[in-house]
């Protein structure tokens, strides 16, 4: 693996767990209380972002290889994993920011 597949992987890792680690939206707008929508919205973002990075990656390094329907359905899946950690931290072990 290259550093850039890393650092690619480092990124997805802090963009899949940045919904849950703070209470404002996009790390940016104060807000009362976050409900599912805003953590979807930002999921959605930060893997959009992530998507983008790959693309813009993996077509510097050569040629970008054309991807089915199961390839998108199995990244989405290990995002929403990827995600996991700071979900079960915020919703069930950090009491403070129960909601």
């Amino acid at each position: 693996m290259t550093a850039s597949m890393y650092i690619l992987l480092v990124l997805a890792l802090i963009f899949a767990n940045a919904p849950f680690v703070t209470t404002k939206f996009f790390g940016v707008l104060p807000l009362k209380r976050k409900h599912i929508g805003h953590h979807l919205i930002e999921l959605a973002a930060g893997f959009i972002l992530t998507a983008v990075l790959a693309y813009i990656l993996e077509s510097r390094a050569g040629a970008v290889q054309h991807q089915d329907w199961e390839f998108y359905a199995t990244v989405v899946c290990l995002y929403l994993i990827f995600a996991f950690p700071c979900f079960v931290w915020r919703y069930f072990w950090h009491a403070r920011n129960r909601e």
